[in-house]
């Protein structure tokens, strides 16, 4: 897994995102070394028994991202993940 922390700031900071690819050496469009990401943009709620059927399916909504990033904005964390095995 890898944590987005550009400084703290921006749409993705401190998001959890997978390492789905990288490119150490840079492409041609991209001169730089960096990943394509797959990670959880928005995260679902707590839910509890009182809530309506509506608002449970509305707060159990998970939205994910996929996304090019710089190693420079990448910060990895202990864990790993094959993606061979799912």
């Amino acid at each position: 897994m890898a944590r987005f922390i550009k400084g703290g700031k921006g749409r993705y900071a401190g998001k959890k995102a997978v390492i789905v690819k990288n490119f150490d050496e840079g492409t041609k469009e991209r001169p730089y070394p960096h990943a394509i990401v797959a990670g959880i943009e928005r995260y679902p709620l707590k839910v509890t028994k009182s809530m309506t059927p509506r608002k449970v399916a509305a707060r159990s909504h998970v939205k994910s991202f996929i996304k090019v990033v710089n190693y420079a904005h990448l910060m990895p964390t202990r864990y790993s993940l094959e993606l061979e095995e799912i």
